[in-house]
């Protein structure tokens, strides 16, 4: 696979591969995303039945996400164990300050580490590269304290790189738009509710059934707050969208719906 990139994203491949050897038999934290789902894709390719793809299923993930990343496992022949996490069971990450994703995060790791321990893994893995460094990600946080491994990372790759890799390799979600769970959509201070998630949910599927592709919807109580990609925005910005944006929104409890201009971010 490495023979047709430059020599510096080649070596890069062999040291992940060399890195994902020395770690036993790995749990990968799977949701995927481009930089997860080739991190399953390598660690399988190196590892065989030596690993095991593992996705969180809770409110704040998508039924979208969730059956596409299920899909993506299932024909690239990786192995994958659903598992229920409770986040939500935790009033520090119902609160919804900024310190949410390490709750998030330190329940994820927790719940895995648990199932590891009785079924002979020795390490948990997670996706994140060199470009995530400079980002303010409390998740991190929490990885660092349950000493999760960080293969990308390690190896020095960045989300570029990752895509590439991902591309190469044939996994069809190397070009997947960044999607944060659906409590990222709650502003911060704002408790988290599973009411709240389901909204946001169904906005962003009916945004999704109107033909866009990259955009969020943000929950500021009675307000809707959308965001669309730069790119898609001369088609939301018409009369006949707007139309259908009010009707879509308020049909989901919204009381304002708002297409914020700055686009996508």
């Amino acid at each position: 696979m490495f023979m047709t990139m430059s020599p510096e994203l080649a070596s890069k491949g062999v040291a992940l591969d060399r890195h994902l050897r020395s770690l036993g038999r790995i749990l990968v934290a799977y949701s995927g995303g481009t930089d997860s789902a080739f991190l399953a894709w390598a660690a399988h390719a190196v590892l065989g039945n030596n690993m095991l793809a593992v996705i969180a299923d809770s409110p704040s993930l998508a039924r979208f996400q969730l059956a596409d990343a299920i899909a993506l496992a299932r024909e690239q022949g990786i192995p994958l164990k659903v598992i229920r996490t409770e986040e939500l069971d935790r009033p520090e990450y119902v609160r919804n300050d900024g310190s949410r994703c390490f709750h998030c995060k330190d329940e994820l790791f927790t719940v895995m580490a648990n199932f590891g321990a009785t079924h002979g893994f020795e390490t948990i893995a997670y996706g994140v590269n060199l470009d995530d460094k400079s980002e303010f990600r409390p998740g991190q946080i929490a990885a660092a304290q349950h000493r999760v491994a960080a293969p990308l990372l390690d190896a020095g790759l960045t989300k570029e790189e990752i895509r590439t890799l991902a591309r190469e390799a044939g996994l069809r979600i190397w070009d997947k738009p960044a999607s944060a769970c659906l409590s990222s959509r709650i502003e911060y201070g704002r408790p988290v509710t599973t009411e709240a998630l389901i909204a946001v949910e169904r906005g962003e599927d009916a945004l999704r059934q109107l033909g866009f592709r990259q955009f969020r919807v943000r929950h500021h109580g009675e307000i809707a707050r959308i965001e669309i990609a730069r790119e898609e925005m001369p088609r939301a910005l018409t009369a006949e969208m707007a139309t259908e944006f009010t009707r879509v929104f308020k049909n989901l409890g919204f009381k304002f719906v708002t297409l914020d201009l700055e686009g996508f971010r």
